[in-house]
């Protein structure tokens, strides 16, 4: 996401092109169905706190915008937004920090949430013009575009399998995609025990989960993508306190999953650290 306020101390070259049946960030899927309010009316139980614990601190580039991560073969994806200064990024080794290739979006273009599909292939949302870019990853060459509507936030692959994509669109809905053309093959609300959770942001599916940003907070959802209920919360503001604050320190956001080690990533908006984290659920 987004211009957001500042973070205070407190297949060749073919084009691709499909539409994903979505709406603006309400939720994207148009009026609710019957099973859409089914959902909303079965009681959600309160959700587990748990509190994020570093592990370890690297180097982050605190004029990266970043609103999308992810983990592939010993280094890192990274989506920055903001008109004028979006990027794709690869950023290897995380010892150093170092971006070792990095690709401009014209200025038209507001980098958002960025996901791994197959073995070859970086998607990355955009922001308000409904639009998912696709690259191939080995040389950042742009191989296609999808379309969309609403907002697109955060982008995840679904398990090992990766056969769906889950998108979030600044609502409390995700909605689930098909990566071959990016057609809604379902969607669902996300819910805690006091009912919707709005502003869904950066995904990581981790386990059998999800794993969301809550834009403009310091806690992590973890969601059952089954039935949208969040099972946890977990506290990672302890984070901010270890970060240098300049004028353009923003917002928590990006979390990135090595399922090989087990390792997790997160990060913020112009943060000058990267951190690996444990919790214990």
């Amino acid at each position: 996401m987004k211009q957001s306020i500042l973070f205070s101390i407190c297949l060749g070259g073919a084009l691709l092109f499909g539409a994903c049946g979505g709406g603006a960030s309400s939720g994207g899927g148009g009026a609710a169905t019957a099973s859409d309010r089914a959902a909303g009316a079965v009681a959600v139980p309160e959700p587990k706190r748990a509190v994020a614990r570093i592990v370890a601190e690297y180097p982050h580039d605190p004029e990266a915008y970043t609103q999308g991560l992810v983990w592939v073969d010993g280094g890192l994806y990274e989506s920055t937004g903001e008109y004028g200064r979006s990027s794709l990024r690869r950023i290897e080794p995380i010892e150093t920090g170092q971006v070792v290739r990095r690709v401009e979006l014209p200025d038209r273009y507001f980098g958002e949430g960025l996901a791994l599909v197959g073995d070859s292939l970086l998607y990355q949302l955009t922001w308000r013009e409904q639009r998912c870019l696709v690259y191939d990853r080995r040389d950042f060459r742009q191989v296609g575009v999808f379309a969309y509507g609403g907002e697109g936030w955060g982008l995840t692959t679904g398990g090992t399998a990766a056969d769906s994509l889950y998108m979030s669109d600044g609502s409390a809905w995700i909605r689930v995609l098909r990566p071959a053309d990016f057609t809604q093959l379902r969607r669902f609300e996300v819910r805690d025990h006091r009912g919707p959770v709005q502003e869904i942001n950066e995904l990581e599916w981790i386990g059998n989960r999800l794993w969301a940003n809550l834009y403009l907070t310091d806690r992590m959802a973890v969601i059952d993508p089954a039935t949208g209920h969040v099972t946890h919360y977990i506290d990672c503001s302890g984070l901010t306190t270890r970060i240098g604050l300049r004028h353009d320190t923003d917002v928590f956001n990006g979390i990135a999953y090595d399922p090989a080690s087990g390792r997790i990533f997160v990060t913020g908006k112009n943060w000058d650290k990267l951190f690996e984290i444990e919790v214990d659920l």
